[in-house]
């Protein structure tokens, strides 16, 4: 494939073949609990011990034999005897959680009670297992609590203690190294220097970097890379013991582009170019069994070919479910332009119940990704929307 890319493959097509070429993780580890949130599990969970494993108060009150309330209301109350023990006529408190004792076989609710020195007026009918939680009422011994692959949630990590776990077996994380590249960068180490006329901080990586640990990955960055093919070449040789390689930089047709070839002097280029805007000249390879996403350097376009692309590459190699975007249905208050063919992505802000287009925010304009609230993915066959239409817009994570 030549420098000058003349075609660009569409986002989806381009998208798919990536994904096609990536295969998920199959080594796991033990972390606690505390650390499951977020994770994958690696194995099928059974129930080895009921939840509850004892009957238990539901509520706050009294345990009795249901026969002993026989026609209780307000009007016509039942006294029983408090006591240290459960019989005929008699009662004692528990609190919610309490187990029952087994001659109970009901819970009368302390709102349905009056006591009068130590006996208990009940003004109301309880019949059997009535506030009672039974034993394995929420899990039961052999019940199938998650299946392989599910992604745990904090709520999850607690059905798993409540069941005597302490850790679970997870997929590990994977690896992502990302690449700066680019003879104008100066590492932030010297952030306290203004760098000179046409050099600028490296914030891609760092960018690359937060977005991998949010999706579910480890991000491992390299030092700057200058624009030279045979380093750019040593740097991603010297990162194929990871999962996922990002190059920040270096993916556009100019003298001082070598990213897209080098992906392809090492292993294989799938695409150079695609149909979005920002984010045309993002280029996707592999490279062995490592997926390879080169990003633009312009700031917007890389977040665009972040979003598109490594995203779904870092899920797919992770194992990680998909978990459908927030997504709102809100009218637009002005007119969203776009280009017929490319998938474009306008980053829009709120206006009281509806969304305005950030005008002048160019692919390298990343503050207007900080100021945007969320963003319109307009489809390439779409010429934009006239103000008042609904669009479908998605919150920046």
């Amino acid at each position: 494939m030549g420098k000058i890319f003349r075609e660009r493959t569409p986002v989806g097509e381009a998208r798919k073949l990536f994904l096609e070429n990536i295969s998920p993780i199959r080594e796991s580890e033990e972390v606690p609990l505390e650390a499951c949130a977020g994770r994958v599990l690696a194995e099928v969970v059974i129930a080895e011990r009921n939840v509850p494993h004892y009957r238990r108060s539901a509520m706050d009150g009294y345990a009795v034999r249901a026969s002993d309330t026989l026609g209780a209301t307000p009007s016509n109350p039942v006294l029983l005897q408090l006591s240290e023990n459960v019989g005929e006529g008699t009662c004692i408190w528990v609190h919610t959680g309490t187990a029952v004792p087994d001659e109970a076989d009901a819970v009368l609710m302390v709102e349905d009670t009056v006591v009068v020195g130590d006996m208990v007026e009940a003004r109301a009918q309880v019949y059997p297992n009535r506030n009672i939680g039974m034993v394995g009422e929420d899990v039961k011994i052999g019940d199938l609590i998650f299946e392989k692959g599910h992604f745990l949630r904090p709520c999850d990590a607690s059905v798993l203690a409540s069941l005597g776990f302490s850790d679970v077996r997870v997929l590990r994380k994977p690896v992502v190294t990302i690449i700066p590249t680019g003879d104008e960068l100066v590492s932030r180490e010297n952030t306290l220097e203004v760098p000179p006329p046409g050099m600028v901080l490296e914030t891609n990586g760092l960018m690359a970097a937060l977005y991998v640990e949010k999706w579910g990955g480890i991000p491992r960055c390299t030092k700057i890379v200058p624009d030279d093919p045979e380093k750019i070449a040593d740097a991603v040789k010297a990162s194929l013991d990871g999962d996922m390689v990002l190059i920040c930089g270096g993916t556009s047709v100019g003298k001082r582009d070598h990213a897209p070839q080098v992906v392809e002097s090492l292993g294989k280029l799938l695409v150079h170019g695609v149909g979005s805007v920002p984010g045309k000249p993002a280029a996707l390879g592999v490279i062995g069994e490592v997926p390879i996403v080169c990003l633009p350097g312009y700031p917007v376009a890389g977040l665009v070919a972040l979003y598109f692309f490594a995203r779904p590459g870092l899920r797919k190699c992770g194992a990680i479910p998909e978990i459908p975007d927030t997504v709102l249905k809100m009218c637009l208050a002005a007119k969203l332009s776009s280009r017929i063919g490319y998938v474009s992505f306008v980053r829009v802000v709120f206006e009281g119940d509806r969304v305005r287009p950030l005008m002048g925010a160019g692919a390298g304009v990343l503050s207007s990704v900080a100021k945007a609230d969320g963003y319109v993915l307009v489809p390439e066959n779409v010429e934009g929307y006239e103000a008042g239409e609904e669009v479908s817009v998605f919150l920046i994570e």
